[in-house]
């Protein structure tokens, strides 16, 4: 997704709507790295960010979340998935140290691939000598347990702040699919909340794909969220 960026190059990605903040349902001990994350937004925070966490564990959310605060704030953001960087450039990278905010999701991707990690390093040479651009890396491990062949790139990622993105407690979870249901008009008791968190994967991700579906159907069809109508929708 880009947003104002002074480049030669764009990226096809498009940033979903219902992913900020608001819609972010913060697990215990993740509130520091939310403020942090707005602060980054808004020009306010640290240079440098890295943000580690399993896969489906919300990282991609923060990170849209945050671009989208950046552009709401009147400043220009670019978030690059480097887990489709096989079909881009590492020219992509070049020029970015201009924009206000700058996202780099799933570092692990380019774990070996020594191009990648190069034009990564540079970046955040370039982020460090112009003192007015934040960015904000994410990835699976933390910078040392990633596996890079670049010495240098680790200690960059090292440089900034580091967090780790603490997991959700089922009743976090639960409170989570009930915000995501009311945004969209909603209810969704808590027994049917359960329902879902004990007959299918838990990881947010497939829980909120799963209530759009459920969404829908439950437009199309006139009924509500009830476990007899989710196990009919769903062939539970």
């Amino acid at each position: 997704m880009t947003q104002n960026a002074p480049l030669q190059l764009s990226l096809p990605v498009h940033l979903p709507d219902d992913e900020t903040f608001e819609s972010y349902y913060p697990a215990k001990g993740n509130d520091q790295l939310i403020q942090t994350l707005i602060a980054c937004a808004e020009g306010r925070g640290p240079q440098a960010l890295f943000l580690w966490g399993p896969e489906k564990s919300g990282r991609t959310h923060l990170i849209h979340a945050a671009c989208a605060h950046a552009n709401e704030s009147g400043r220009s953001s670019f978030y690059v998935p480097l887990g489709i960087h096989a079909s881009i450039s590492t020219a992509l990278l070049e020029g970015l140290e201009m924009m206000d905010l700058v996202c780099i999701d799933d570092v692990d991707a380019i774990v070996g691939h020594p191009l990648w990690e190069e034009a990564l390093f540079d970046l955040y040479n370039r982020v460090v000598e112009r003192q007015g651009c934040a960015l904000v890396v994410s990835g699976r491990r933390a910078p040392a347990d990633c596996g890079f062949s670049l010495p240098d790139l680790v200690s960059r990622m090292q440089w900034g702040l580091n967090y780790q993105l603490h997991p959700m407690a089922d009743d976090e979870k639960l409170a989570a699919l009930q915000r995501r249901a009311a945004m969209r008009g909603l209810q969704l008791p808590e027994d049917v909340g359960k329902f879902l968190l004990n007959r299918l994967a838990r990881d947010l991700r497939t829980l909120f794909d799963v209530l759009d579906k459920l969404d829908k159907a439950s437009m199309v069809h006139q009924r509500k969220l009830t476990i007899p109508f989710i196990k009919e929708m769903l062939r539970l």
